[in-house]
C-alpha cells in the first residue's frame, strides 16, 4: 500500500469577538467543527485512539474559552480565517511528529460557514517545500516498490 488517506473530526466549544475596523465586537460562541484531512504513508497498524487523543490534548486550552483571552489570539484577530491559519500551522507540526500528512483543514463556525485551507494548493515557501519534499517521499516510495515487484 503506497499511502492511506482518512478524514478526522474534532469538536471545539469555544467564544471569540473578532475586530471590525478596531473595534471589538461582542463576544459570541461557537461549537466549531474541525475537519482534517490526512494521509498516512506507512503500512502498520494505525493507533487512531493516540492521535486522536495528542489532538484532543493539544486543543484542550482553546476548549471553553474566550479566545481573545489567550496566546496568540490576545494579539491577532480570532477571525475563522485567522484561526484556521493558526490550527493548521500547529497541527501540521503534530501530526508530522506522528507519521502523518494535513492535506487540508477545514473549521466551520456554522453548519452552513466553513474556512478550508487546502495545503494541497499551498502557495506559501513554507508549505511549498514540504508539499515538495513529501512528493518525492511517494515518488521514491513508489518507485521502490515498483523494483521489489520486477
Amino acid at each position: 500500500m503506497k499511502y492511506r488517506q482518512y478524514t478526522f473530526t474534532f469538536y471545539l466549544n469555544t467564544s471569540h469577538a473578532i475586530y471590525i475596523e478596531g473595534k471589538r465586537g461582542q463576544v459570541h460562541p461557537h461549537t466549531w467543527e474541525i475537519i482534517l484531512h490526512l494521509l498516512y504513508m506507512q503500512d502498520n497498524f494505525i493507533a487512531f485512539h493516540k492521535l486522536e487523543e495528542r489532538i484532543e490534548q493539544y486543543m484542550e486550552r482553546y476548549q471553553d474559552v474566550c479566545l481573545n483571552d489567550i496566546e496568540p489570539f490576545n494579539k491577532i484577530n480570532p477571525t475563522l480565517e485567522n484561526c484556521c491559519e493558526y490550527f493548521k500551522n500547529e497541527l501540521k507540526d503534530i501530526l508530522n511528529e506522528e507519521g502523518w500528512l494535513l492535506l487540508m483543514i477545514e473549521i466551520r463556525e456554522t453548519p452552513t460557514r466553513a474556512y478550508v485551507i487546502n495545503l494541497l494548493d499551498a502557495d506559501g515557501t513554507e508549505d511549498e517545500q514540504f508539499l515538495e519534499a513529501f512528493s518525492n517521499r511517494l515518488l521514491d516510495q513508489i518507485a521502490g516498490e515498483e523494483r521489489t515487484n520486477e
